[in-house]
């Protein structure tokens, strides 16, 4: 075999597992297609309808696309042939903002009723009813009146003129799918009088109760990485915060912490701690005061959780060496202990950090976002709920998720490559 050949040999199996490595990368991506199409199809849907809806000035009413709507009834009592009665339709548009264009209404007449004053917009086919009311305007309301003559077979039959329900067709858009944006959502977001209160008791509430939360874990987790009798009941009363019903937890502290009930309140009265009682939840800044109190209570668990699990992984070897070297209980958790930690830390961090900040349930649940508690989410519900601005609401969410792109943008360009993440 000359040296050229074995040359070309030697360079073949490279390039076949080179294909092969593609082969197997297409296979990976195809059988992994389905789980990203639906997770984009999860994630980036809604939030992308968020951003649409933002820019679009949409109230509650305009969710349903503007539709023409009819009441039918008979005014008139025919006791005998030759009689004379008037049918009546009440329309309307049931929208206020958009128009309706051809509109057109359909009924069905009882038979023994014949037309003799039809509005020039009707025709009337045997017992076939067909009206072409034109275009609408926002709003739109009349009476469209056609009289008959009974006969007798209306009177035999005796029918209920509504046996029949009217059909009525148009051609309207929603204001959701229009070519209309505005950034007026945004305006009156940052413009609002207390937007600036409402960005700082979001900032209190998710900083305080992110540091406060951390802070608490990892003192429960320094007691409980001793071995002691009845270590595991302590762990698991420790769990108790998170995994209970936070409807059950909120409500019990709403109890204890009521101003004219609450066994809190009286305890510090009877200890002659206080001379009045203390509306916790209903004065600002005891209010935002407490339901990061709460936030802190209720989340300190998993925290705890997660800093226990290190900790036990850390080699105790360090431990022992350090004892021998007489450091103290202060040195060996800031020396040895504090920067094995670091790393689960700064992700405990983050991850409470984003959902301390999205968290709507705690707050509404203690005060319902009275006393200088109410935080950004609860804007959110207010604006899209309480005064039916679903564009508003909107527009605070994408507020919120500028806040907490920027903060990951600043974790992981800073703070991550501090902790070598």
């Amino acid at each position: 075999m000359s040296k050229s050949t074995s040359e070309s040999l030697s360079v073949q199996p490279p390039a076949r597992a080179g294909a092969l490595a593609k082969r197997e990368a297409r296979l990976a991506w195809g059988l992994m297609a389905p789980t990203l199409v639906s997770v984009a199809l999860v994630v980036l849907l809604p939030l992308l309808a968020v951003f649409w809806i933002s820019v679009k000035p949409v109230t509650l009413a305009d969710l349903r696309p503007p539709e023409p709507t009819v009441y039918e009834r008979l005014k008139g009592k025919p006791g005998a042939a030759g009689d004379q009665v008037v049918i009546e339709y009440r329309l309307r548009n049931s929208s206020r903002q958009q128009p309706i264009a051809s509109v057109r209404l359909q009924d069905q007449w009882p038979a023994g009723l014949q037309a003799v004053d039809i509005d020039p917009r009707c025709m009337v086919s045997e017992t076939a009813l067909t009206c072409e009311l034109g275009d609408w305007e926002a709003g739109h309301r009349e009476k469209l009146k056609i009289g008959a003559i009974v006969q007798d077979g209306f009177l035999n039959a005796a029918p209920d003129i509504r046996d029949s329900e009217p059909e009525m067709t148009g051609e309207a858009r929603s204001i959701l799918f229009n070519a209309d944006f505005t950034l007026d959502n945004f305006v009156r977001v940052f413009h609002a009088p207390d937007f600036l209160n409402v960005l700082w008791a979001t900032l209190f509430y998710t900083v305080f109760g992110t540091v406060g939360a951390l802070v608490v874990g990892l003192m429960a987790a320094l007691i409980l990485n001793k071995s002691f009798r009845g270590q595991g009941i302590l762990r698991g009363l420790f769990l108790f915060p998170y995994v209970a019903p936070v409807i059950a937890v909120a409500f019990t502290w709403v109890t204890l912490l009521d101003p004219f009930s609450g066994s809190a309140n009286a305890l510090l009265m009877q200890m002659e701690l206080i001379s009045a009682p203390i509306n916790f939840f209903g004065e600002d800044p005891m209010a935002l005061i407490m339901v990061t109190v709460f936030e802190i209570w209720r989340y300190f668990p998993m925290a705890f959780l997660f800093i226990l699990a290190r900790m036990q992984s850390i080699d105790s070897d360090m431990y022992e060496a350090a004892d021998m070297d007489g450091a103290s209980p202060f040195q060996k958790f800031w020396y040895l202990s504090l920067p094995q930690l670091l790393g689960i830390l700064s992700v405990l961090f983050l991850l409470r950090f984003i959902w301390t900040f999205n968290k709507f349930d705690d707050i509404f649940l203690l005060t319902g976002g009275n006393a200088g508690t109410r935080t950004l989410t609860v804007n959110v519900y207010e604006q899209a709920f309480a005064i039916s601005n679903i564009g508003a609401g909107a527009a605070v969410a994408v507020v919120i998720f500028a806040c907490l792109l920027t903060f990951m943008l600043f974790f992981f360009r800073f703070i991550s490559k501090e902790e070598g993440l």
